[in-house]
């Protein structure tokens, strides 16, 4: 005869079935498989009183810095970052194939540092909106948005870009250097699905290395760098949207980013530009995007 578990049998299931009527199925399915798993974590690990205490401080201190950076730092999500939950998020979302044989482009975490706020610039325009920073590389960044199932160019589509300063770091983490909405911008489409602008070279940084993020990866023995990216987000009211970053291939940390967002299509080659006196190189990138509701072959 099998010996009586260790611990209570009936206890998980208990819990689960204490939710009422009313939660919505989802919500049931959800918050079910989350309670059952996080009590599996407890009794595999037999997690002690003072090593639950520590996550909830954990946690709390998440909360605490997003509070108290005016909700500008979120390390709840940089958490989800490091431990490679937002990857796996949005490869789970973004399992689409095109029967073309014209695959999407692919997606990659949002990360934290989107804003809602960037204004709409003109076709053609800069997002460096305080100059060019020292060792700043002005990049003239162009190409097409299309239909995967047509091939055909999507007109009026927004092409949304943000990116790092050339010292590492977004808009509302320096703001002695720079103006809110600088390195960013939204640009509509041509007729012929054709964007383009001037942006930077991106450059490599480091994760924040004094909070909750940082404390993780010193436990993991893991370093907080993230390979240089460019941030693009591109929409249309007709199609799926896709979110996604672009990575120079030549960056050291390509192939051992911090936050396991690298997929192989998204390492771009910048090329150098000449006859152009705006910029130094050159960055083709055409964005292919699956029509709202279409599936694809699975």
């Amino acid at each position: 005869m099998a010996p009586a578990h260790r611990f209570d049998p009936n206890f998980t299931r208990n819990v689960v079935e204490g939710m009422g009527p009313n939660t919505t199925p989802r919500n049931r399915q959800l918050l079910g498989s989350l309670i059952t798993h996080i009590h599996d974590f407890a009794r595999e690990n037999e997690l002690t009183i003072e090593e639950w205490m520590e996550g909830v401080k954990f946690i709390n201190a998440l909360g605490e810095i997003y509070v108290n950076s005016n909700k500008t730092r979120n390390e709840t999500h940089r958490i989800c970052d490091v431990i490679g939950l937002e990857s796996l998020v949005d490869e789970i979302a973004h399992k689409i194939i095109s029967e073309t044989g014209m695959d999407p482009t692919s997606s990659s975490i949002l990360g934290p540092f989107w804003s809602p706020n960037a204004p709409f610039r003109e076709l053609g325009g800069v997002i460096f909106q305080d100059g060019v920073p020292p060792n700043g590389r002005v990049t003239k960044m162009h190409g097409v948005i299309r239909d995967i199932t047509t091939g055909k160019p999507i007109p009026n589509a927004v092409f949304d870009i943000w990116q790092a300063s050339a010292n590492g770091k977004y808009d509302f983490q320096d703001p002695e250097n720079q103006t809110p909405n600088n390195l960013r911008g939204k640009f509509r489409a041509d007729a012929e699905g054709k964007y383009w602008f001037y942006c930077l070279h991106p450059t490599a940084y480091s994760l924040p290395r004094d909070g909750p993020s940082w404390q993780l990866l010193t436990m993991m023995d893991r370093h907080p760098m993230r390979p240089a990216h460019i941030h693009i987000m591109v929409t249309h009211p007709d199609f799926q949207g896709c979110t996604t970053q672009l990575y120079p291939s030549d960056d050291q940390w390509i192939t051992n980013d911090t936050v396991f967002a690298v997929k192989d299509d998204l390492v771009v080659t910048f090329k150098p530009l000449e006859g152009d006196d705006k910029a130094v190189l050159e960055l083709e990138y055409n964005v292919n995007l699956a029509p709202k509701g279409y599936k694809g072959r699975l």
